[in-house]
């Protein structure tokens, strides 16, 4: 045992939680990140002014606390997503992963259960652990696919309080059908189930991919969570949100920390949805990298997976090891998700995609 995790030990940890290692992926200093699924094309100039001359703005009553329900956002977030929602279908956070905090606080804990379908995204038992919900999983089929009938059956033989779906699933890439979403919730009616449908990589999706957001007229038990940190350039500024019921974010007004959202955060995602066509131009070049990254792949005689996110998880590889190493040495950070025969690439800009591919090539 290290003398870290010695001294961790004698703290009056919550079981539970012992024995944990905390979210991370590698943060290292090489030419070409494309590990973490970041939108790596920096902000446009106009927009990066935009922004710039909000948060001048706001901080010129930095002294006060800002706006507690963040009207103007949830406003803006509420039009960009359209659908009919209106600021009382929104709720935001800092980052998704707050988002989904909250719910759990809201809707888990003690005695409640929360199933996901691995693999899918690692924060999910984490965020179930620090709330003290039980995290329980459904199986995939090998192709890591889910159709509606095992989504269904998982939620009643786990009598699920809570569901997450991810769509595009990360690590896989791959987008549900509605069709699995309304088995999930109609299965969920019995023990009151929270279905929510994780779709941090929406704008990615390939023309006439469906949203979840379709769903929610209703169904009052079903939320969608997205995020700014993929298709708005955002990660940085850490901004998530959800659509959902009224009685929904009402719900997560109880868990709530006071004043959450700073009047920067507030004033920068407002100036980001005002020129949102500007940054899903960016988005549109995102995809068409990713789908090249999707064809050399396979031409190299390795099995991508059908992606609708900004990022390509490729099989086929006889040492993933390996091949992470031999991209890292050459200045290309990718992500070892740890499944076998498997690794997961972001797609970058032009020359980012090129430098991985041509190194790519060179090593299997």
């Amino acid at each position: 045992m290290s003398d870290q995790l010695e001294r961790l030990n004698r703290l009056p940890l919550r079981e539970n939680l012992r024995g944990l290692e905390p979210y991370g992926a590698p943060q290292l200093h090489v030419p070409v990140l494309l590990n973490v699924n970041e939108n790596t094309h920096p902000l446009p100039e106009s927009v990066h002014k935009a922004i710039a001359a909000a948060v001048d703005a706001a901080a010129t009553g930095l002294n006060r606390y800002p706006d507690r329900e963040f009207t103007q956002l949830r406003q803006s977030l509420a039009r960009y997503l359209g659908h009919g929602l209106t600021e009382e279908n929104v709720w935001a956070a800092n980052g998704s992963n707050e988002v989904l905090q909250q719910i759990l606080q809201a809707f888990g804990g003690p005695g409640r259960r929360l199933l996901s379908f691995p693999p899918t995204y690692s924060m999910y038992p984490l965020l179930a652990s620090g709330t003290d919900t039980e995290y329980v999983t459904g199986a995939r089929s090998s192709d890591f696919s889910l159709t509606a009938e095992a989504a269904a059956r998982a939620v009643r033989e786990s009598a699920a309080n809570i569901v997450i779906l991810c769509s595009p699933n990360n690590p896989t890439g791959t987008a549900l059908g509605l069709d699995v979403v309304e088995a999930v919730y109609e299965a969920g009616a019995e023990y009151n189930t929270m279905v929510i449908v994780d779709e941090a990589y929406a704008e990615f999706a390939h023309t006439g991919s469906p949203s979840a957001l379709e769903l929610l007229q209703g169904r009052e038990r079903l939320i969608v969570s997205r995020t700014m940190s993929k298709a708005f350039a955002l990660a940085g500024a850490r901004v998530g949100y959800l659509a959902g019921a009224p009685e929904v974010t009402d719900a997560l007004r109880l868990v709530r920390l006071p004043y959450h959202l700073s009047a920067i955060t507030q004033a920068t995602a407002v100036a980001a949805l005002d020129h949102a066509d500007a940054l899903l131009a960016n988005v549109e070049d995102i995809k068409g990298q990713r789908d090249r990254i999707v064809s050399e792949l396979t031409d190299m005689g390795l099995h991508p997976a059908p992606s609708d996110s900004n990022f390509v998880f490729f099989g086929g590889v006889r040492n993933p090891h390996a091949v992470w190493q031999g991209l890292l040495d050459a200045g290309v950070l990718i992500r070892d998700v740890g499944i076998p025969g498997h690794l997961r690439v972001t797609a970058g800009t032009e020359a980012e995609t090129t430098a991985f591919l041509n190194r790519l090539r060179e090593l299997v």
